[in-house]
């Protein structure tokens, strides 16, 4: 394994850091004067700005390093996951969009308000709030994990602790003075940077290869390594649940979580919003393809030592922790000087989805909770609400600091799953949010009552469908895209139990 960082990595590390601080002061200074301002840039954030913080938000670290994991270990089909993001934003796009600003909306949530009354946007809001803590909390910890491992390589308490600081340190300094415009701008020094890293990591392992590109194209088709659709019916990433449960998750992605969807309702009309959208995804799928491809070459690398010189078992373990073959790179080929730069690229994929998820759960807090409670009980200036908003990132970022250090301990102590449940828990809320705005956009059916049982129905469902409860009792073994796509069923058909809702407003 290579030592720790050289001279020339803790340079590149300083210099990113060094950047960071700079532009958080210069993004910052902007006069935020309402909680419009704060939570979705008072409409006024460029159109391609917000396409690509919506591709930065779209990625994390664990993508960053599990992209190459999967085309290293099977294929190119995985790309298709991005093809139904595609035909998810498309209908994000064209359906959602116009009924978020037809209602001027801060959060997406405020539409169910006009749809189901004032409980309905509250539970969504609350749904949203649980799931988001779980994911990113957890989404926050492998990001922690792979920057201490590389930083300091080792995964003690300690050194993981340090590591959740720096990026909920960096999050912070863009998200708490200037809100979503700021996080917005920087997410574009972010998407440049990991984009950056990912090319020089691509040119240099190519380089290392003894061969040339007919070569390496001819092997790797030989080894069905550039398999792009599958047909068959196992799951996975399948024609099949590509068109079904993964379409819905990545509806619910772009559409219903306010993570995502916030950014494009920070531009100034429809038109600029369903444009930031289309344009983010036509970015997303190369950015997709540039990480796969550093896999395949990663398989070239370690399964044909022919090709590289590099001889030996691969043991994709670190200290007990499984670890990606992007990951195992890092640690033992890489150079100095590289190593530091892929380093800065892991720590911006975590810092675009951290700092967006921040100011995400304080919207939703605010807007939807917070601000409905107070201005009942007296009237108070809009500038209260920006502190209070501000008050709100600062204790999400303490709670998913907490949640990703018990994501540590969990998977360190336990047998239960947590990690994987922590992952996958805001897929289980989108279910709910699935059925029960399918019902509030293409029916009349529903009312405030069935909202809460479809939420609960949605997520139970795919909590039940897991294969450590009833997977194990019932042998049931259900790919993910079909657990996605009964708990939204089962929430839909919860709403249809409904009778017409004429509170709150009639349909959007």
């Amino acid at each position: 394994m290579n030592s720790a960082f050289s001279t020339l990595d803790w340079g590149i590390f300083g210099a990113y850091f060094l950047v960071l601080i700079l532009t958080s002061v210069i993004l910052s200074q902007g006069k935020i004067k309402s909680t419009r301002d704060y939570f979705v840039g008072g409409n006024t954030v460029p159109m391609f700005a917000v396409a690509i913080s919506v591709l930065a938000t779209s990625q994390s670290a664990a993508t960053f390093l599990g992209g190459p994991e999967y085309s290293y270990s099977k294929d190119l089909t995985f790309i298709g996951f991005y093809l139904s993001a595609f035909l998810a934003v498309f209908f994000v796009a064209k359906v959602l969009i116009p009924r978020f600003y037809a209602i001027n909306a801060v959060t997406v949530y405020e539409l169910l308000e006009k749809r189901y009354g004032e409980n309905a946007k509250k539970q969504a809001g609350v749904m949203f709030l649980i799931g988001r803590l779980f994911a990113s909390g957890a989404r926050l910890y492998i990001g922690a994990l792979a920057i201490s491992m590389i930083l300091f390589l080792d995964i003690t308490p300690t050194h993981v602790a340090i590591s959740i600081t720096i990026l909920m340190l960096g999050a912070l300094a863009y998200v708490y003075f200037g809100g979503v415009k700021s996080v917005i701008f920087s997410d574009i020094i972010q998407a440049v940077t990991y984009i950056g890293a990912g090319f020089a990591v691509l040119i240099y392992l190519y380089t290392a290869l003894g061969a040339d590109f007919s070569a390496i194209v001819s092997t790797l088709e030989a080894d069905s390594k550039l398999k792009l659709l599958d047909w068959s019916m196992s799951g996975g990433f399948s024609i099949w649940a590509l068109l079904g449960g993964w379409l819905l998750l990545n509806i619910a992605a772009y559409g219903l979580d306010q993570d995502m969807t916030q950014r494009a309702l920070s531009c100034k009309d429809t038109k600029s919003a369903q444009r930031s959208l289309m344009m983010a995804i036509y970015i997303t799928i190369p950015v997709a393809i540039l990480f796969l491809c550093i896999g395949l070459l990663l398989y070239l690398f370690y399964r044909y030592p022919e090709l590289s010189g590099v001889s030996g078992e691969v043991a994709q373990s670190f200290k007990g922790e499984k670890i990606t073959i992007f990951m195992y790179y890092i640690l033992h080929e890489m150079p100095e000087g590289m190593r530091g730069l892929v380093t800065v690229g892991a720590v911006a994929a975590a810092l675009s989805s951290s700092n967006s998820v921040l100011g995400a759960m304080s919207s939703v807090a605010i807007e939807d909770l917070y601000k409905p409670w107070r201005l009942k009980r007296a009237n108070v200036d809009e500038i209260h609400f920006v502190k209070a908003g501000r008050g709100a990132v600062l204790f999400f970022a303490v709670a998913l600091s907490v949640m990703a250090m018990v994501s540590y301990y969990w998977q360190r102590y336990t047998e239960l799953p947590l990690l994987s449940f922590a992952l996958g828990v805001m897929a289980f809320a989108y279910t709910g949010l699935l059925g029960v705005y399918g019902a509030a956009i293409f029916t009349k059916r529903g009312n405030a009552t069935t909202v809460l049982a479809a939420l609960i129905g949605g997520f139970m469902t795919v909590l039940l469908l897991q294969p450590y409860i009833l997977g194990e009792m019932l042998g049931l073994k259900l790919g993910f895209a079909w657990q996605i796509f009964g708990g939204t069923l089962v929430a839909f058909s919860i709403m249809m139990l409904g009778g017409e809702q004429v509170a709150g407003s009639s349909d959007e």
